[in-house]
């Protein structure tokens, strides 16, 4: 069995010490791994289809003539499902949708100066790939949360890959979730291959401008060399693996915490968990009932080595709780603590915050209606979590009235000249000078 949760005190650590209770799990060789992603890229870019089919082949252990889900395939999903977990689904996509449709698309116009209008449009990207990890485990949910934002946003083309189980179908949850959010164009593949497809379009695949969603280090890999490069696609925001950290106070119900614990711990085995507590006795019972908790559950093998990682710090008050999850951005994280819309301001850096000890992150993961696509490693300090205008650029409009240039265009002409450009000056004073002789046509 791996170490237990290992309980630090704050205030006895050195500033490296506390860089080093604060640490991520290392992860791979972040060059060899772009290295070796780059090749599979640009192996699918040159081959397409024929690429495809050989790593499928090699990495998911199937082999496919056709990488499409069929018509066949929704309708035999569907009916693998029970009316149960179609409803579940079903309400899931209701609250999603409800959180995300309120976000601001509206055209903005504003009369700067007198006869000058700037107005800001939201216009939707035209053609979107939206990627479900099916490794461990499938995630119908976060087929949801790529597919509902899209949708709302308006996008013509939405393009869905997930990874073909060894029978060579695709989770059926995966399926039913995206027919239910409007997607029906949804590729049998995973992995960085996936990724080269959609950036760079197959005969199969059709080629996207922005790729979404969470993966492995092979995925998130392949969408950075992909985006970095003026062909292939943008990506949504850096990702590694998932996290939580928990501030609880000395009201905070242990059994509760070790449970949100262990609920994030559980996706992977570089997942990392964080508590940070203002009472020994408190920590003492989390660490306690995390083993207890962790004995029972069926993904238990890949919970010991994510819990080996993880750390327990005890802190003097929540001031210092908060000051060291902000240092830490978390990508979840969980107030168990008295009063915890009280210490909302604040929270600076975090991808999406959970208050109160009737809040689980598992609400926030299915069906309370915020994203869980969310930023991790550090990333929550300056990205956010995924939504409606992540779909869409902001493009600005501006028109200028005779009347407008006259008076604001002088302004325009001395910053031209104050910066040397006479060309950008000479655009102004020509139109200028036929103001004054009287065209205005």
């Amino acid at each position: 069995m791996s170490a237990p949760l290992r309980m630090l005190e704050w205030s006895a650590l050195s500033h490296a010490e506390r860089d080093d209770a604060l640490r991520r799990p290392a992860q791979r060789d972040a060059a060899a791994l772009l290295d070796k992603a780059g090749r599979i890229v640009a192996d699918v870019r040159a081959r397409g289809d024929e690429a495809l089919r050989e790593y499928t082949e090699t990495l998911d252990r199937v082999r496919l003539e056709s990488f499409a889900v069929t018509e066949a395939e929704f309708a035999e999903a569907r009916s693998a499902l029970t009316p149960e977990q179609v409803a579940a689904l079903e309400r899931a996509i209701g609250t999603v949708t409800r959180f995300h449709e309120t976000q601001p698309l509206a055209p903005v116009r504003v009369e700067t100066s007198p006869g000058v209008t700037c107005e800001r449009l939201h216009v939707p990207l035209q053609a979107v790939g939206l990627y479900v990890p099916a490794g461990t485990a499938p995630l119908p949910s976060t087929a949801v949360m790529l597919a509902v934002p899209a949708r709302l946003a308006g996008c013509p083309t939405r393009v869905m890959c997930t990874p073909p189980r060894p029978d060579g179908r695709a989770d059926p949850a995966v399926l039913v979730a995206a027919r239910l959010c409007g997607v029906s164009q949804v590729f049998k593949l995973g992995g960085a291959q996936a990724v080269a497809a959609m950036a760079y379009g197959t005969k199969s695949v059709p080629k996207v401008d922005k790729i979404f969603g969470p993966g492995n280090a092979w995925v998130t890999a392949a969408k950075q060399v992909v985006a970095a490069d003026a062909d292939g696609a943008a990506l949504d925001m850096p990702a590694g693996p998932s996290e939580v950290l928990v501030i609880a106070d000395e009201t905070a119900h242990p059994e509760f915490v070790a449970a949100d614990l262990l609920a994030q711990a559980e996706h992977s085995e570089d997942a990392q968990v964080v508590l940070v507590t203002t009472s020994r006795e408190v920590a003492a019972a989390c660490i306690a009932a995390v083993a207890r908790q962790m004995a029972v559950l069926p993904r238990r093998a890949i919970t010991e080595k994510s819990i080996a990682s993880s750390r327990v710090l005890v802190v003097p008050d929540v001031d210092t709780a908060l000051a060291v999850s902000n240092r830490y951005a978390p990508e979840h994280l969980i107030l168990q603590v008295r009063s915890p819309r009280e210490w909302l301001p604040q929270v600076r850096n975090a991808g999406s915050v959970f208050l109160g000890a009737w809040t689980p992150e598992t609400m926030g993961d299915y069906c309370s209606g915020t994203n869980h696509v969310l930023p991790t490693y550090g990333h929550a300090r300056a990205y956010s979590g995924l939504g409606v205008l992540d779909f869409v650029k902001r493009m600005t409009v501006q028109e200028v009235t005779p009347v407008g240039l006259a008076d604001l265009g002088l302004t325009a002409r001395v910053l031209a000249r104050l910066e040397s450009l006479d060309a950008h000056a000479n655009a102004v004073t020509v139109r200028l000078e036929a103001i004054a002789r009287g065209d205005r046509s």
